[in-house]
């Protein structure tokens, strides 16, 4: 076997395409379930894995192949149905478990799928993991899966929602309560439909449910965190103190306020970090975000004495940043908020529950304590391209050097490539609007010079 080779099928969150188009197929799933088995597989010890999914139509097909492709390499199979990603993760390690794998393509619309795969302390798996996961399934394992006896059985935890649903209120202060506050959640018609609500009911809050009617194809369709006007204008129209936008696997989280207007993740990770700032919760003097973050947010956090450290576009790479500096707050502007005092993966229910309890404790309404810091002027474009990349190249790099001579200090600016698409996401940030907008226009224009039309 050759671990060696780049990975191919997975990305920065796992396996993620087309539903019934390579690489989300039948045949990938129940292969990868045969892989992960065999290189797994520990003499002496029944392997286990708890498998979840979102509310897409096409998670019942893969589940199927996957569970497949598990028993015949000898692993036993938890079904937990449809549950959010962190829920995934929390169970694995609590049930101690060897494995975690959640069937779901996050934000992504209904024809996408993808599967993630978490490791028996609830953290996703290394790329150098994945790589090695990627040789076994280019193998013939015929010979390598389990003997007739030794089949893996498949099984339903029927209280893997409550168990969730639990947890998730644990992070919530105690003597806190939610009485008297009226809350809308939309949850993308995706996998906390039911345990979100459920989690703020208890709580006591009044509770105004959108996206919660999942049909299998309306999953994040014009719902959810990647589109929050139904969020509030509902926040609006029910006279609501706070509406929140959770993405169909729930990892994600953006916030209203009362009047409508949106909370990004940046916001949420500068009214949280304030918050333990004051409590003596937050370790390190560290906060992680990615290079997406706005600049305001780094001013904020310094002005307090905590340092914002960047990593790549990805929650993944937050996590393992926050891990080896010890940070127990990270996240991104997406929305993406990790608190790894409450979970080892983004959790928007978590993070919530975070804001609301500022609220709660200031008695003070969202519009005055959810905008922390004042943002820079930020600008992103995405820019198709065909064949070869352009990133990298000596005319895009002089193109670079030229903005950056022009930002001088002021500003940022962020090529990267769409971990999915032939796109160059193109990121402007600086205290002058009219030199955001200029500077991304030049890039663009540069981008579009090096690539074919």
């Amino acid at each position: 076997m050759n671990g060696s080779k780049p990975r191919k099928l997975f990305g920065t969150d796992g396996i993620r395409g087309t539903s019934n188009q390579a690489p989300m197929t039948v045949d990938v799933a129940q292969r990868l379930g045969q892989a992960v088995g065999v290189r797994f597989r520990k003499e002496g010890h029944r392997q286990r894995v708890i498998l979840g999914k979102d509310t897409r139509l096409s998670g019942y097909m893969i589940e199927s192949a996957l569970i497949s492709g598990f028993l015949s390499a000898g692993m036993d199979v938890t079904q937990v149905g449809p549950l959010p990603t962190p829920a995934i993760a929390m169970l694995t390690r609590s049930l101690r478990a060897d494995l975690g794998v959640v069937i779901s393509a996050s934000h992504n619309p209904f024809e996408d799928n993808g599967i993630k795969i978490f490791g028996p302390t609830g953290f996703k798996l290394s790329d150098t993991m994945e790589s090695e996961i990627e040789a076994y399934m280019r193998e013939d394992l015929s010979d390598r899966l389990a003997a007739p006896s030794e089949v893996g059985r498949a099984s339903r935890l029927n209280d893997a929602a409550g168990r969730y649903v639990e947890n998730a209120k644990a992070s919530f202060p105690r003597g806190l309560r939610l009485d008297g506050m009226k809350i809308v959640i939309d949850c993308a018609n995706g996998s906390a439909y039911r345990v979100a609500p459920t989690a703020l009911w208890e709580l006591g809050a009044d509770v105004v449910k959108i996206g919660c009617e999942p049909n299998g194809i309306n999953i994040n369709l014009d719902c959810g965190s990647t589109a929050p006007e139904r969020l509030c204008a509902a926040v609006v129209q029910h006279g609501a103190q706070l509406g929140i936008a959770l993405d169909g696997d729930a990892d994600r989280v953006i916030i209203s306020d009362e009047h409508g207007r949106i909370i990004d993740g940046d916001q949420i990770l500068a009214l949280i970090g304030k918050s333990w700032i004051a409590r003596g919760q937050l370790r390190t003097n560290a906060v992680v975000a990615t290079v997406m973050s706005n600049l305001g947010l780094e001013h904020f956090l310094a002005e307090h004495g905590v340092t914002l450290l960047r990593t790549a576009v990805g929650d993944r790479y937050v996590v393992e940043k926050m891990r080896e500096v010890g940070a127990n707050l990270g996240g991104e502007q997406s929305g993406h908020v990790v608190l790894s005092d409450y979970a080892t993966t983004g959790d928007g229910l978590v993070a919530a529950l975070q804001v609301l309890a500022v609220l709660v404790e200031s008695d003070r309404p969202a519009s005055e304590i959810c905008r922390v810091f004042n943002p820079y002027p930020q600008m992103l474009r995405n820019i198709r391209y065909s064949g070869a990349s352009p990133l990298g190249t000596s005319m895009l790099e002089a193109a670079r050097r030229e903005i950056e001579a022009r930002l001088d200090g002021h500003g940022r600016l962020v090529l990267r490539a769409s971990g999915t698409e032939p796109l160059i996401r193109v990121m402007v940030e600086a205290d002058d609007p009219l030199l955001v907008e200029q500077s991304v226009s030049y890039m663009c224009d540069a981008i579009r010079a090096l690539t074919p039309a």
